[in-house]
Order: structure tokens, then sequence, then C-alpha cells
């Protein structure tokens, strides 16, 4: 089986198909740096770490780039609320983002360009528009989209033109049509002289939609394979970035994919929920891995569930993966990392390989790693210490894909891993004793060293695949 792929805009699963054999180029929206990341920021980074680790693990060579929006107008308005300079208050959650994306283990892109370095292509851009005859200036400092001139608007989010809303906010008066979009602003009373640029049509800064077009361009070419992205970004940024590269006599993207959105208590994410849910302050009480596992083993086009429930049932999966390949390491040695990033998709298990290819079918995916550590926990109770080392290798390098491997650098550098082995260990220890007590008939014995863990906070289930254990959240 070859990678298929959900289009958002046919709506279709589709054959992956690069323009050029064995390469990738893949653009994704990335931060406006206004605040704190929250974890709906880091659901998309995740979910497209995912692609970009399969594309990888899959043999193809692959470029992504992922944007810094540093120049708009939240960014403007609360970094005078709280009086800071623009450019700072904006690099100050840059940081804050490029730390989370850090701690999840987000690989880096390719290339992270911020808007304000590529205000040159964004003219050059605008400036090709208005010669195809697609935008025009109105007041000194604005240009904007004419929407009306390109046949193909809409067709990303598949809409008719007359059927579309209007952002009531948004309507000014040199606007020849109230759908049309600025490409680039005259500055705003009181805004500062710093946050506007020169250009041939008046002083001023880019709207939303232009820098990525420029920087996709700039970084992939006219033509690329795929542009990602939060569902929420499909209309009216990601319609608005597809016309005006149309526009300009570019290709723009082949596919187009989108995840879905975080719930909490089943409801979209709100700003009433204030700090909860950002990233570093989750942080506080979770492990980086558990957050990341909740976030990630769900489907990229299905809603994550944002939970106590969610985290606990990723907490107790972290700990049955983390606990059987410590006691592997223990017992065969530890993988050599070279052999676990060298197995390419060919040599993992083909379970493994179709779920992936199915438009990254991560919960099958993880089905078939749970399925594999039951066999091999098989395999160590009986001491065939072959086909644990081999497992070890196999089960390390699917989870690597999921950037879910424990005995990674990753996780090892983050710090959090060695309390997991420890606590695994003393518990797998118990259980060991208890295993032979019932297989000795001595119940007594059996139910007492449940008991002991059941006390110590430690919840056993004994399952047709094996027991499996978690720690109690707190009340």
């Amino acid at each position: 089986m070859t990678l298929e792929i959900h289009d958002s805009a046919t709506k279709t699963q589709q054959v992956f198909e690069p323009r050029v054999p064995g390469k990738v180029g893949i653009y994704l929206c990335g931060a406006t740096v206004q605040g704190s990341p929250h974890i709906g920021h880091l659901r998309s980074a995740l979910a497209f770490d995912v692609l970009a680790r399969w594309l990888s693990r899959s043999g193809y060579q692959v470029t992504t780039v992922r944007n810094v929006t540093d120049i708009d107008d939240k960014i403007l308005a609360k970094s005078a609320e709280a009086d800071w300079e623009w450019w700072a208050w904006a690099y100050r959650f840059e940081q804050e983002f490029s730390a989370a994306y850090r701690a999840l283990g987000v690989l880096p892109p390719t290339y992270e360009p911020r808007a304000t370095g590529h205000i040159t292509d964004m003219i050059s851009l605008i400036g090709t528009i208005i010669d195809r005859g697609h935008a025009y200036a109105g007041n000194p400092g604005n240009v904007y989209f004419d929407v009306e001139s390109l046949p193909d608007y809409g067709s990303l989010t598949r809409q008719d033109l007359r059927n579309m809303t209007v952002d009531e906010d948004d309507v000014e008066t040199d606007k020849r049509n109230p759908h049309d979009f600025a490409l680039w602003k005259a500055p705003k009373d009181g805004e500062p002289e710093t946050a506007a640029w020169d250009s041939p049509w008046g002083r001023g800064r880019p709207g939303w939609h232009i820098e990525c077009s420029a920087m996709a361009g700039r970084y992939l070419g006219d033509a690329f394979d795929i542009h990602g992205g939060g569902i929420d970004l499909r209309f009216p940024h990601h319609e608005n970035e597809q016309a005006q590269s149309h526009a300009a006599g570019r290709s723009f993207a082949k596919y187009w994919m989108h995840n879905a959105w975080v719930t909490v208590d089943g409801e979209k994410m709100s700003k009433s929920l204030g700090n909860s849910l950002i990233v570093s302050e989750i942080l506080k009480n979770v492990s980086a891995p558990v957050l990341r596992f909740a976030l990630t083993t769900v489907h990229y086009r299905s809603t994550v569930a944002y939970s106590p429930v969610t985290l606990s049932e990723a907490s107790a999966n972290w700990e049955r993966i983390s606990g059987f390949l410590a006691r592997a390491a223990e017992t065969v040695g530890e993988a050599d990392s070279d052999a676990v990033a060298g197995l390419g998709a060919g040599e993992l298990p083909v379970e493994f390989r179709e779920a992936m290819d199915d438009d990254l079918n991560v919960s099958a995916a993880m089905a078939v790693i749970h399925d594999h550590i039951t066999r091999a926990n098989v395999a160590l109770s009986a001491r065939d210490d072959l086909a644990v080392a081999e497992a070890q290798v196999t089960i390390r390098a699917m989870l690597d894909v999921l950037g879910l491997d424990p005995r990674s650098q990753q996780w090892r550098d983050a710090g959090g891993n060695s309390h997991d082995e420890a606590l695994s260990v003393l518990v797998q220890d118990v259980l060991d004793r208890r295993a032979q007590a019932r297989a000795d008939k001595n119940w007594e014995l059996a139910d007492s060293l449940r008991d002991t863990l059941t006390e110590a906070g430690i919840n056993v289930e004994d399952g047709a695949d094996g027991v499996r254990w978690h720690v109690k959240e707190n009340s």
C-alpha cells in the first residue's frame, strides 16, 4: 500500500504523489505570536510532525516550512495594552512557542521564517498580482485583492462568492467589494512608526494572508506538495492564500491537509478557560510525553477530547510502553539507536505501515504497537532474548514515527523518564511475584500483593492480553 491522504480541497482520500519523486515540500501555518501557546496550537504542530516523521521514515527527503506571524493587528493591540514594544512582545511569545515545541518533541522545521523578514517578497508578490489585474490600490497605503477577478475564488472551501459572509468589522470604505481583502494595509492612528514599511502604494504593513503566499514561494517555489494547518484556517486564510498565489500565476499547494481542534468538556476551546490550557501551565502537572500522547494518538482529522480521563489513559499507556522498554533494556541490553533510526517504513510490521499509509491512522498504528508489546512481554517472560531484542528495535521504530519512543534522546534529555522507569521496575517486581503466587495457587499472597499496589495508588487490571497497571489520578 502507498500513502493516501485526505485532500481537504477535494474532500477525498487520494494517493500521495509528490511533484518531484523522492522529495516532499510542506508548508504549515505556524504561530501568530500574540500570546502564550495553548494545546490547540500544539495539536496542529504535533499532527504535522507525525506526517513529516512518517514521510522521512518512508524514504522521502522532506522540506518543512512553518512560518511565524510576528506582525498583525492583535500583536499591535496587545503589546500597546501591556506597554511593550510590539517587536519585543512578538519575540517573547515566539520564544514561548519554540519552548513548547521542544518540550513536546516537535521536530524543528527545515525553515521557520518570520513575516517581518519577508516584506520585500510580499511587496514583489503584490506588484505581480496588481499587474495581472487581480488587485487594486485604495486609499494611500491600502491594496486590496479583487475576489471577483479570479474565477476559482472559493474553490478550496467550495463556496460561492454570493453566499459568503462578510466580516462586519473589516468593511473599509475604499473597497470595491466587501469580500475583497487586504494585501497591504495603511497604518492606523496611534500605531508605532516601526510597524510600517515603505511600499509603492504608501507606507503600511502586510495583510495577514499575503505573508504565507510569499514565504511558501520563497522556500518551496511556485508549486509544492502539501499545505497544512488547523481546520479553522480553511476560510478565509487558506482560501485567500490560494487565491493570491493563483492570481500571481503560481500553482501553489497540490494537497491540503487540515487537523481538527481540541475540545474541553465537550466544547470547543475558548478564552474563558484562561490559562488552564497553556502548555507551560499544563506541564507543571503533566509530563511532556503524556501530554504528547494525549494530543497525538487521535487521528488528526478527529477532535481531541481533552480531559482528566484522557490524560489518565495517556499516562497508563505511556507507563505500559516505557515499562516494557525499560525491562527489555535491563534484560537484553539497550537497542542500538542507529538500528532504530535505520529501520525503514518497508521493514516495519505490515499492519503498522497500512495504518500509517491510510491517511495517518495513528489509533490503528497504536493498536499494532500494543499488540507487539503484548507478544514481546510473553517473550520477555519466557526469556526469549533474541525475540525481545528484535521486538525492542521494531517497537521503538514504530513509536519514533509518533514521537513517542521513551528511550529516545528527546525523552531522556527531558529528565522525566528516570522516575517512570524506577516506578515501572518496582511495580513489575511486585506483579512478577503476584504472577508466581497465582501460578502456585497462593491466592492469599497474590491478593496481598495486589492490595499493596492499590494502597500505593496503583490500579492493576487483569485482561486477556496480560496485566496492565496505571497510577490512579488524584480526586
